[in-house]
């Protein structure tokens, strides 16, 4: 096996606010720093007007040097189908979303999709999900999830739900790891990998986002390690 992570890697959450575009960046930061040529590409864009920074923009601020794609975006904060409705646009489909993904990987060793929200928020009214997104690419799924009580429930759903569609999980990041954790947190560490039966990759620190990019890069490779996909690819090998 290669030492560099490669092709298509889906990124969801348990939930929105869970930390998915920082878990995306730190990904792309670590893929980078090995000199892993990276592309992130957000398919629908939601509460986001024109002109304002998206979440492919967050990336890009954060992660110099990757490749980012937005295919569309929607003032409204909803799922992407409500919010193309309203709107009266035409949403972003999941083959919509794997052919631009594919494109990405012709020219990038890795390329990272981040959703909206949870793996089976509607992108469109025919019912398609970002699940479906990963079964069209055959790519594996990171799942990002929040550090405190509750976490436990709400990840091993979102891991059984990928595993009925006969979908990969990577693993789990915790996307925000508080400078105070509680008992539950603390406790979730070790009971997350218990209660999913995939890998914990790592926990990144809370408010990460907000770091200029050179520290970014260095607290994402310093806690997800200099390969965390290749750790996952190991472990099903």
């Amino acid at each position: 096996m290669s030492d560099r992570p490669g092709g298509i890697v889906v990124v969801t959450g348990t939930g929105t606010d869970v930390g998915k575009t920082v878990v995306t960046a730190a990904l792309a930061a670590v893929a980078l720093a090995g000199g892993v040529r990276t592309a992130v590409l957000k398919p629908a864009q939601t509460g986001v007007g024109p002109g304002d920074p998206g979440d492919a923009d967050t990336v890009a601020a954060l992660v110099p040097g990757v490749t980012v794609r937005e295919l569309a975006r929607y003032p409204d904060p909803l799922a992407p189908a409500t919010a193309a409705r309203r709107v009266g646009r035409a949403p972003v489909t999941p083959h919509d979303a794997a052919a631009a993904a594919r494109e990405l990987a012709g020219d990038h060793e890795l390329v990272l999709v981040e959703g909206a929200g949870g793996l089976l928020v509607r992108f469109d009214d025919d019912g398609g999900t970002l699940a479906d997104v990963a079964g069209l690419l055959g790519a594996p799924v990171v799942v990002v999830a929040a550090a405190g009580l509750g976490t436990l429930n709400h990840t091993a759903l979102t891991v059984e739900a990928l595993h009925a569609r006969g979908l990969a999980c990577a693993g789990v990041v915790v996307g925000a790891w508080p400078d105070t954790p509680d008992l539950a947190a603390q406790c979730n560490l070790a009971d997350l990998p218990a209660a999913t039966g995939v890998p914990l990759l790592g926990a990144l620190p809370a408010g990460l986002g907000a770091a200029p990019p050179e520290r970014f890069g260095i607290v994402a490779c310093h806690t997800l390690g200099p390969s965390p996909l290749r750790r996952w690819q190991d472990a099903g090998s």
